[in-house]
């Protein structure tokens, strides 16, 4: 078969760990407005922390540490957009860049296996297995973390500190004229969205048992283009709903992903396909616009015809 349901259950599973950078951006760049380039290198991070403490025997102090590191590359990121007055997206960069040198000497060599490793889905592996669900134990330990921290991200955005978050993002000069600390609001929305970002590699390294120096290129890309789709599903609701929609628009870019490399495409075009499905998602609005005008005037052109052949048979 074309599609099978280990393909679509793999697809899942790596979209349910997506959806935590997705969830990021989505409280970075949806409702901070802060542009954060630094998502590739801070997944990195916390995939090489999360393992080198995982290889010594603690697969859930491996979580702790990533967010931790997460936590500080938000707080440098910033430090450098707050403080220092650097714009976002260059602020990102420069942290990005930083990140690639610190994540070598964290993992002291490009590749780090976890073969031998225990981690939270050897572990999920064991409780379920004898057990229905034993099959499906990487899938059920993804959705158990994409569920709780899209709550703990709600409950997050419905406090007050929260609400001055959101309100930093929409506006700012606002902001200050309530006597909301605007520099407060954007290092905790960013070092939230650190640690988040941190905690998804974390995962992936234990899901795939390996962390590769670049295992973070084009994360950002990929984690816009599952916040796009999901947004451009839900259209403009509550925070709530299109939280939802960035965690289903992440599932639906791995399965999309998934059935393009069904086409034996090379693993480098990889890159290429999830370019064009952003660019796809991006015009999504535009290409609906154009649909709707185009069957504007298809029904206008149907009554006019209409219209004369009334004419002509009189």
């Amino acid at each position: 078969m074309f599609i099978t349901w280990p393909l679509v259950q793999s697809a899942l599973e790596l979209g349910l760990i997506y959806s935590l950078i997705a969830l990021a951006l989505f409280l970075t760049y949806s409702m901070l407005n802060v542009c954060d380039l630094s998502t590739d290198g801070c997944y990195t991070l916390g995939a090489a922390v999360g393992a080198v403490v995982a290889v010594n025997g603690h697969p859930f102090l491996a979580m702790l540490a990533a967010i931790l590191a997460g936590i500080c590359s938000g707080m440098i990121n910033a430090f450098l957009q707050t403080k220092m007055k650097v714009e976002s997206m260059l602020a990102g960069i420069i942290v990005n860049t930083g990140l690639y040198t610190i994540n070598i000497l964290i993992m002291s060599k490009p590749t780090l296996s976890m073969n031998d490793t225990e981690t939270i889905f050897t572990m999920m592996k064991e409780l379920l297995a004898d057990t229905p669900f034993a099959g499906a134990y990487k899938f059920i330990v993804a959705l158990l973390f994409a569920i709780a921290l899209a709550l703990l991200l709600l409950l997050f955005l419905g406090t007050r500190l929260g609400l001055s978050l959101r309100a930093t993002g929409d506006n700012i000069a606002m902001v200050k004229s309530s006597s909301i600390n605007p520099v407060l609001t954007t290092t905790v929305g960013l070092c939230i969205g650190g640690a988040m970002t941190a905690l998804a590699g974390c995962l992936l390294g234990e899901y795939q048992k390996s962390v590769d120096i670049n295992m973070g290129t084009g994360m950002v890309t990929v984690a816009l283009a599952s916040l796009i789709i999901g947004e451009t599903l839900v259209g403009k609701r509550s925070v709530k709903v299109r939280a939802v929609g960035v965690i289903f628009g992440s599932c639906l870019y791995r399965v999309i992903v998934a059935i393009a490399l069904r086409f034996n495409l090379p693993a480098s075009a990889l890159k290429l396909v999830s370019a064009v499905i952003v660019g796809i998602a991006i015009s999504m609005p535009a290409i609906k616009e154009i649909i709707a005008l185009k069957k504007t005037k298809h029904e206008a052109m149907i009554k006019h015809k209409k219209m004369i052949a009334q004419k002509g048979g009189r």
